[in-house]
């Protein structure tokens, strides 16, 4: 069976998202693109001072690792390169 790219991103969001939820937010792939992702924040993810922390730690680093053919991640306006 092939897993499309979009499905592999979602497989990620769905291990991070316990996380988000707990804090009443939540994350939603909005595209994939030429090895680009796209995703937004929802919930109080949107306005959390530690977002910018969470997103780097939790999201990118648990995409980079799982998906090396992933080169940056945008969520919402904010770009984060994959090196």
């Amino acid at each position: 069976m092939v897993i499309s790219k979009e499905q592999e991103i979602e497989e990620i969001l769905e291990k991070i998202r316990p996380a988000l939820v707990q804090d009443a937010g939540n994350i939603e792939l909005v595209k994939v693109e030429d090895g680009d992702v796209y995703l937004k924040l929802h919930g109080t993810c949107q306005q959390c001072p530690v977002a910018d922390i969470t997103m780097k730690e939790l999201v990118i680093y648990t995409i980079q690792e799982s998906l090396p053919w992933v080169k940056a991640v945008y969520i919402g306006e904010e770009k984060y390169q994959i090196a």
